[in-house]
């Protein structure tokens, strides 16, 4: 492991009032998500996925984010704090720009089979509606995130080919994406295989701009940020508590803690800018809000009482 690879600061995408939520039977009132994403915003997130405008019959949990932006943006400044929201469209994006969006998302994958049944689209196709998209956002002086599913593994193709995720990161790239999240969308990954898809992907996309949005389907997701550390990797996605899932991948559980990774940045010294003690009440918050346990490895030792909050640095050994 060679540690001088590691970056001295990175940046945690905390995905949890959108990706957390969005699978979720039970519907959250709007009033408890502003709290959730201010209680997010103290804890020191300086980005936060917000919400999706999205059909609200094809995700009931997003269906207020008309109402929603607006009063997260009363207490939060999206000048100062990315407040992302996904946009799937055109139309999307318009309600966005009228809302005083700042920062938007658009996505895609490397499967074939896994667009069609998300978004009935092929890769091919959904660059198609992206570009225009993105155009659009830029010239209206946004930012543009671009994510990347099944980057590791698909639900109906199996293990993908890391070219895949190369390619498909490029022509992001070339479309004017800020930053490229890379998403483990099943949580198929390992480290070896996020050295193979970052070989790949960072042969035409700058280290600087690229992502990793990791699941813990398999208790891998540290390790694949440890993984991407050695080379570099500073920014990275992460869900309150570890809420969140894939509804096209039968068993598949949320993104990785963002406590989970608190714990492993401060232990190498990387600074995160969030306070481990706030993000535990802002996580709590909402899984109380669902009556739900976490899956946090970090932040369930926490709750069963069996260690209290120590964070090892480097000076400790």
């Amino acid at each position: 492991m060679n540690l001088e690879q590691f970056p001295k600061k990175v940046r945690i995408v905390e995905v949890g009032a959108r990706d957390g939520l969005q699978n979720e039977k039970s519907v959250i009132d709007t009033a408890d998500k502003v709290e959730f994403i201010k209680k997010l915003a103290d804890a020191g997130h300086q980005s936060i996925e917000v919400t999706s405008f999205v059909r609200p019959d094809r995700i009931a949990q997003m269906s207020d984010a008309k109402e929603l932006f607006p009063l997260v943006k009363k207490i939060i400044d999206p000048d100062k704090t990315q407040l992302i929201c996904l946009v799937p469209n055109l139309k999307g994006l318009e309600l966005a720009s009228e809302l005083g969006v700042k920062d938007v998302a658009v996505f895609t994958a490397t499967s074939d089979s896994f667009n069609l049944k998300n978004i009935n689209a092929t890769v091919s196709q959904s660059f198609d509606r992206i570009e225009p998209v993105i155009e659009k956002a830029l010239a209206s002086g946004m930012r543009v995130r671009g994510y990347v599913s099944t980057a590791f593994g698909c639900p109906y193709e199996g293990a993908m080919d890391p070219r895949k995720a190369g390619l498909v990161a490029q022509r992001l790239d070339q479309m004017g994406c800020h930053e490229i999240s890379i998403g483990d969308t099943i949580g198929t990954g390992t480290p070896y295989s996020v050295h193979k898809v970052l070989d790949e992907v960072l042969k035409s996309v700058s280290q600087e701009k690229v992502a990793l949005h990791f699941h813990d389907t398999r208790g891998m997701a540290v390790a694949n940020v440890m993984a991407g550390l050695e080379r570099g990797i500073a920014h990275y996605d992460s869900s309150a508590g570890g809420l969140g899932g894939c509804p096209y991948a039968k068993g598949a559980t949320g993104n990785v803690g963002t406590e989970d990774l608190i714990y492993l940045f401060h232990t190498f010294g990387i600074d995160c800018g969030v306070d481990l003690d706030k993000q535990c009440v802002s996580s709590l918050y909402m899984l109380e809000k669902l009556e739900k346990y976490t899956t946090s490895k970090f932040l369930q030792a926490y709750l069963n009482g069996k260690m209290k909050i120590y964070m090892p640095s480097p000076k400790d050994f």
